[in-house]
């Protein structure tokens, strides 16, 4: 869009709200449903779910439609969080069982009761077998594991300094990177620089010195112009990482007088330290070095007495004549084909995002001689699980907090794994059933005692002790009619202990036809 915006925050904001809400409400139910309590939802809250409802259909409609790669994360992230998920929903399910046996105990029809503990009895039988469906590349074995990924700098170092800028790159050095990324475009007059954006908007004060040119392509300005440009006041205004608080006061003046830079300038500080990796903008055909850019780049590179093997070179543009010129360069794909066609082309590395590979194509890209390089890896997690899929190298924005994880977050092996999840999953069952026990006591020892005559208006009540009163009340009146039926002559058995609740009293007939007036 040409400028910065961080859409991550009303959504994180409007997410959280909605469901703490939703959640709030949620162990309110609960509560009611623990106590007996009939749930009635006042209009304010039903508005509410509605509009939160409303809310989040429409918010992952349109996630859906902008960032529809990035559905892939869900099952990404399943692969770091998926085991121990599984305990906490595990854990979650098996205290529930107390509201779940309660409930059962308090409903009167069988037809119910079934269904209600065949709906939990599968919820619970699935949680017991998740873990069969759980694939995680970081349940594996120590040994097994791959050597550490080598990170490459992506535009430099851009939490620590403006994106493609001198300062940048100086940074991802002084981090020990493996290599940078860089993306390369021609200025009218012949000169390569570093800029990512097609507008000079987004990264530098365009709008400021040529404002009627700000919408204009990059490469139709002339170096003399874009050297007058300031590329590094947006970094410290916008503050895309939430970092530029965290610079020192030299490092803050220095990023605040930022220019554009050089492709020269660039390789000249990397040069005996990383690898590279390049990205090339294609320029307007009114350009008018439209066919002659490629040739100019190189140019540039090989006079920078940079070794052709740290090269990694992208564009498929001019490729034959890339190699001819030269043949140390790293052929870098960023098309995923079957390892067959990319070894034809004489391509030896593939340059993808993380979403477009999965861990069986890594493992056979890697068996077939051709390394990939996965972009754009920020977080620990994520470096981890790429870690212990076998990847060997990403593109990372936060070089400086990556170079910091010795080890995957966390590794366990396939054993290991089996017996928490068994141990679980037993555990969970002993509780359940230990539950449904002793919320549902009264009921298994009137149908296993050597009772005479079956009532159940008698079992209900005894196992009504969180019954509403008007409940034990109907109830009461119901066994006495049954008794008095059923010939009853003593009153003894209509006394109920303390232990169920109720006082004891003695109800005759006359009270009864009283009750009954």
């Amino acid at each position: 869009m040409g400028y910065w915006s961080d859409w991550s925050i009303p959504i994180l904001v409007t997410t959280a709200a909605g469901f703490t809400y939703i959640t709030m409400l949620l162990i309110l139910a609960l509560c009611h449903i623990a106590v007996g309590q009939q749930m009635n939802l006042h209009w304010l809250h039903k508005i509410g779910l509605v509009t939160t409802l409303i809310t989040t259909v429409v918010t992952m409609s349109s996630i859906a439609q902008l960032w529809d790669d990035e559905w892939e994360m869900v099952f990404i992230s399943l692969q770091a969080t998926a085991p121990f998920l599984h305990i906490g929903a595990l854990a979650a399910v098996t205290a529930l069982s107390w509201l779940v046996a309660g409930q059962f105990a308090r409903t009167e029809k069988a037809t119910s009761q079934m269904l209600m503990f065949t709906a939990y009895l599968a919820v619970v039988v699935a949680l017991y077998l998740v873990p069969l469906a759980i694939s995680s590349p970081c349940i594996m074995e120590k040994k097994a594991l791959a050597p550490r990924p080598a990170i490459l700098g992506h535009r430099g170092a851009p939490m620590l300094a403006p994106e493609n800028t001198l300062m940048s790159f100086q940074k991802a050095v002084e981090q020990k990177v493996s290599g940078v990324q860089a993306d390369v475009v021609l200025s009218y007059d012949g000169v390569p620089f570093l800029m990512h954006d097609k507008t000079l908007r987004r990264t530098t004060n365009v709008e400021e010195l040529f404002p009627e040119r700000a919408y204009e392509h990059c490469s139709m300005f002339n170096w003399t112009d874009l050297e007058k440009l300031n590329a590094g006041e947006w970094f410290l205004q916008n503050d895309p990482f939430w970092t530029a608080g965290s610079l020192s006061r030299a490092d803050y003046l220095e990023a605040a007088n930022q220019s554009v830079c050089k492709l020269e300038d660039m390789l000249e500080v990397i040069k005996d330290n990383t690898s590279l990796i390049l990205n090339f903008q294609d320029l307007p055909a009114a350009h008018p070095y439209y066919s002659t850019y490629i040739n100019i780049t190189l140019e540039t590179i090989l006079a920078s007495g940079i070794r052709q093997q740290a090269v990694m070179w992208l564009p498929d543009t001019e490729r034959q004549l890339v190699r001819q010129v030269a043949p140390g360069f790293q052929q870098t794909s960023d098309l995923k084909l079957d390892a067959e066609r990319l070894r034809e082309k004489g391509i030896v590395k593939l340059n993808l995002r993380y979403t477009k590979v999965t861990n069986e194509e890594v493992r056979d890209y890697s068996m077939a001689n051709l390394s990939v390089n996965l972009y754009t890896v920020n977080e620990p997690w994520l470096f981890s699980i790429l870690w212990c899929a076998g990847v060997p190298s990403v593109t990372s924005d936060s070089s400086h907090l990556l170079r910091k994880v010795p080890f995957p977050i966390w590794l366990m092996p396939p054993d290991e794994y089996h017996l928490i999840w068994i141990t679980s999953d037993l555990i969970s069952f002993l509780v359940i059933v230990g539950v449904f026990i002793f919320q549902n006591y009264h009921m298994i020892r009137w149908r296993l005692g050597s009772i005479r005559t079956y009532n159940p208006e008698q079992i209900m009540l005894s196992a009504a002790v969180r019954r509403s009163s008007q409940d034990v009340k109907i109830m009461k009146e119901k066994l006495i009619f049954s008794e008095i039926n059923n010939g009853v002559e003593s009153t003894d058995e209509l006394s109920f202990c303390s232990e169920n609740g109720f006082a004891n009293e003695l109800v005759t007939p006359t009270d009864t036809k009283l009750r009954i007036n």
